[in-house]
């Protein structure tokens, strides 16, 4: 296998725990490397601190959030990304008009909450849209997601919710991936949905879409095997595969 280096990058108010269900059996396969966004506010910012700390080749996945930071990555230095991973996330500008209101108006909403109540408080109310209703439920999955929002800070918070709001369309970049590409998706993810993986996996032409079933947006935590199995997969594919257009 050619790739000796594989970069894992988390989402909103994610950290290494995100991917603690993939690091295991991964890193048999590859160097692993988890990306900290600290407290950068924009996702060009992101990629430009994950480049200057990469290798010259090297593989990329990111969930979420990671997953546009990723795209960035591609954007600045195609010619170093030997394979892409797109788990749970999106690739277009914030919506003008109503809907674009409303989703500021609501990530601002959240961001006052962290302020006035703290962190796990407003995890609480995020968090219901991020996994599969059945797993609201889940105790340990719940404790795990809330323990790593806890983590982070409201400046923190403050900073990514900046990059989101202000982040570029990245659907000019889809056709020109010409790498060993995964895209992933939990079937239930309310926030990143499954129709706009179906279209980045009909853009980019050496893709591979994986629906997770019974999954939501934190595919990596609710799901691990099934998420870890499809990464492999990908990664193997990898010494047979392109670069890039």
């Amino acid at each position: 296998m050619s790739t000796t280096h594989l970069i894992l990058v988390p989402g909103l108010l994610c950290d290494d725990a995100v991917w603690n269900g993939q690091v295991p059996l991964l890193q048999k396969l590859t160097t692993i490397e988890i990306a900290d966004h600290g407290l950068l506010d924009s996702l060009q910012g992101m990629a430009e601190a994950i480049l200057v700390r990469a290798p010259e080749r090297f593989a990329l996945a990111g969930h979420s959030m990671g997953g546009r930071v990723a795209l960035e990555v591609f954007r600045l230095a195609p010619e170093r990304v030997s394979a892409l991973a797109l788990m749970d996330t999106a690739y277009a500008t914030l919506r003008s008009g109503a809907d674009g209101t409303r989703e500021r108006e609501q990530r601002d909403a959240l961001i006052a909450k962290a302020e006035a109540e703290g962190m796990r408080a407003m995890g609480m109310q995020w968090v219901q849209k991020m996994v599969h209703p059945d797993r609201l439920s889940d105790g340990p999955l719940m404790g795990a997601i809330l323990d790593m929002i806890e983590r982070k800070t409201p400046e923190i918070h403050s900073a990514q919710i900046k990059a989101l709001l202000t982040r570029p369309d990245a659907t000019p970049l889809l056709a020109r991936i010409k790498c060993p590409t995964l895209v992933l998706c939990g079937r239930q993810d309310a926030w990143s949905g499954l129709e706009q993986h179906e279209f980045m996996a009909r853009m980019i032409s050496d893709s591979r879409l994986v629906i997770i079933e019974d999954c939501g947006h934190m595919s990596t935590m609710e799901r691990p095997a099934e998420v870890t199995a499809a990464m492999r997969e990908w990664l193997l594919r990898v010494g047979t595969g392109t670069s890039i257009a």
